[in-house]
This record gives structure tokens, C-alpha cells and sequence, in this order.
């Protein structure tokens, strides 16, 4: 979990971005080798804006959703190209797949 408000977290491996969100989330990459992992859709966008996603993982469920929130709802700048890491599919029918950005 990511906050910029929040002082306490009740799960581990969250943190305050406070500032400018380009240079705490620099700052939080580097400190962390293993990567940053987020699930937000609003951060990501925000994120994305920022150049700052170097890996993508996606868990693509069997169901189209007729409504409700995409990914990028206000959508990007431009167009990333995808280079495909690996596609794993799960008993439950969804496929967990690794995307790397191409530079």
C-alpha cells in the first residue's frame, strides 16, 4: 500500500510517498532491488505518466465486464510496446502474465 496522507499501516511493505511522487518513488525503487509491487489503477496511471513502470504484471480473468473502472481510465501519453516474460494460467481459469517495457 502506498498513502500520501497515511502514517500508519497495518501491512507490511507499505509506505508514505510524501512530496514530489517522481522523486519518492525513485527514491523507494532504489532502495528496494527486488521491485516495487502496486495495485492501484490511479498510481499506476499517475506512474506510467512518470516513466517510472519498468515491469507490468497482469492478472487477466475469463469475464468481459460490460462497465466499471479500466486501468487507465484518463488514459496515457502515448503507447507502450510490450515485451511478453511469461503467461502463466492458473486452475481458476485466469492467466498471470509478465510484461516487461520495451525502451
Amino acid at each position: 500500500m502506498a498513502s500520501s496522507t497515511r502514517t500508519d499501516f497495518p501491512w507490511t511493505n507499505s509506505c508514505l510517498i510524501a512530496g514530489d511522487l517522481r522523486t519518492a518513488v525513485q527514491r523507494l525503487k532504489d532502495a528496494t532491488p527486488a521491485g516495487v509491487l502496486l495495485g492501484s489503477g490511479k498510481l499506476a496511471t499517475e506512474l506510467d505518466r512518470l516513466d517510472l513502470i519498468d515491469e507490468y504484471r497482469f492478472l487477466i480473468h475469463p469475464r468481459i465486464a460490460g462497465h466499471g473502472p479500466t486501468l487507465y481510465q484518463s488514459g496515457l501519453p502515448g503507447t507502450w510496446r510490450l515485451e511478453l516474460i511469461s503467461a502463466t494460467p492458473l486452475r481458476c481459469g485466469a492467466v498471470a502474465m509478465h510484461y516487461r517495457r520495451e525502451r
